[in-house]
């Protein structure tokens, strides 16, 4: 029998639910057009999960720079988000996917209703629209496995940000490096995505013996990342050691910046945070503690 998503709204009838499978959103709209908005929503996330998993097999591949082989829609824009990286280091289509399927989703809705403000969440990987004086507040965590708002940060319509994704050890996928999270703003989800695993990654201390590391496949056979080793655990770490980690994630962080690829960063490990890019309104919004260094013009 074929497997139907579960789509409904949620109990504050504002909200709607959409899961199949691996993939879990929360949809919220506001405008003179939301049932229309709704609507669309689900006709098109009917048979996206299938869509995806007809070209897994190809997405779980690193990706080409160059050429993109795939058909999906959904399945072009993940190679798109990361192309841009795959030059230089290993990465999968798959480092997109959840940030592409929220971008589609919210695009569905706007092909079919004209909207003032709209949300699409798949995981903490946010795709954004915003009109006139709409707003966004976003509430960022330590860490993703544990409840607890650290702080806030308002996006405004005028912004150029359109995407907020997370990556890190702590959250639904593996992690080569030992950020707890890393938070990216960018002019798209996908965008964000791709860009929040490159940073998470690059959070790392090599070498170092309090961290853990196995193997991608032998925790998950069918793993995009093959035998390389995933962050496991962390162990003890000196201030030093911390600084000189996250200081590697901020390095990479505004390169992506510098490229334009990212309009912000929010690192975090061990208590410890490092802002690099963003606005500077939104600094002592998201981050008022003295953990922060804001690493815009270092």
């Amino acid at each position: 029998m074929k497997r139907l998503p579960q789509i409904a709204l949620l109990a504050d009838g504002k909200r709607l639910h959409l899961q199949d499978g691996p993939i879990d959103l929360i949809v919220e709209a506001r405008g003179r057009e939301v049932r229309a908005a709704y609507e669309a929503a689900a006709t098109r996330f009917t048979g996206l999960l299938d869509e995806l998993c007809e070209e897994l097999t190809e997405l779980r591949k690193a990706a080409d720079p160059a050429s993109c082989s795939l058909k999906g829609i959904v399945a072009c824009r993940m190679h798109a988000a990361v192309a841009p990286f795959a030059a230089d280091e290993f990465i999968t289509p798959m480092a997109a996917v959840a940030g592409s399927v929220a971008e589609e989703i919210l695009g569905a809705m706007l092909r079919a209703a004209s909207l003032d403000r709209a949300y699409v969440n798949n995981g903490g990987d946010i795709a954004l629209h915003l009109t006139g004086h709409e707003q966004f507040s976003v509430g960022l965590i330590d860490r993703p496995d544990r409840r607890g708002v650290l702080r806030t940060m308002i996006i405004d319509a005028d912004d150029a940000i359109r995407g907020v994704a997370t990556s890190g050890r702590h959250g639904r996928s593996f992690s080569l490096g030992i950020a707890d999270a890393v938070t990216v703003l960018a002019r798209s989800a996908s965008q964000a995505d791709a860009a929040a695993t490159i940073i998470a990654n690059a959070v790392d201390l090599p070498g170092h013996p309090t961290i853990v590391r196995m193997p991608a496949n032998e925790l998950q056979p069918d793993s995009d990342l093959g035998p390389r080793l995933v962050t496991r655990d962390v162990g003890h770490l000196t201030a030093d050691e911390i600084e000189t980690a996250l200081a590697a994630g901020a390095h990479r962080a505004r390169q992506l910046l510098a490229a334009g690829l990212i309009e912000g960063a929010a690192l975090r490990l061990l208590g410890e945070t490092v802002v690099v890019g963003a606005k500077e309104t939104m600094v002592p919004q998201v981050f008022h503690e003295n953990a922060v260094r804001d690493l815009q013009h270092a």
